[in-house]
């Protein structure tokens, strides 16, 4: 158990069926009336931001994410296959708990799997890969003008804007978290 005059930044707790992080507190005594603990805190299940002021007394149960790197093996239909790195047993996840940027995973990338209670919730990827342009326009040489982008796909499959000198076969770097080209891979 954890009362809400123990909260600090990163604390998880159960509140009304939910998994509650906190992102920020403060305790506040007013010179009228009982102290209280405003709070910021953030579903880690659904990402929705709640302001929310405690009585320093209130208790919830701690809340114990789970959190596991798992190598991505494959998909079939709407389930996606991750092996855990320690114990090699593969996991069915289904497509509906992975986000956006999963569309820059290959096979054999490791993920962050997080789960409450066996329930798995989020699937992180890496923050940045490396892919190989599949298919692009020709690049032309010499032009390097700022901010001119075309698309082109990765061997994810996923649509990248990048830049005019890009050609098909090159690796590029992107991150995941925003689905931009960062750079031309190294190596």
């Amino acid at each position: 158990m954890v009362s809400a005059s123990e909260f600090r930044n990163g604390v998880t707790f159960e509140m009304d069926g939910k998994v509650m992080q906190v992102i920020e507190f403060q305790h506040v005594k007013p010179g009228k009336g009982a102290a209280f603990v405003r709070t910021k805190m953030k579903n880690v299940i659904t990402g929705a931001v709640v302001e929310t002021s405690f009585n320093p007394t209130d208790k919830f149960e701690n809340a114990f994410v789970d959190r596991r790197d798992m190598a991505y093996s494959y998909s079939d239909g709407d389930l996606y296959y991750f092996m855990d790195q320690e114990t090699y047993e593969l996991e069915p996840i289904d497509g509906s708990v992975l986000g956006d940027s999963f569309r820059f995973v290959k096979e054999e990338m490791v993920c962050t799997v997080s789960a409450f209670k066996g329930k798995v919730f989020l699937v992180e990827p890496p923050n940045f890969v490396e892919l190989t342009v599949t298919q692009t326009d020709p690049g032309e040489k010499g032009n390097t003008a700022t901010n001119v982008t075309k698309p082109a796909t990765v061997e994810t499959g996923a649509e990248v804007k990048v830049p005019l000198f890009i050609n098909e076969g090159e690796r590029i770097k992107i991150d995941t978290r925003s689905g931009e080209y960062l750079e031309r891979a190294k190596g």
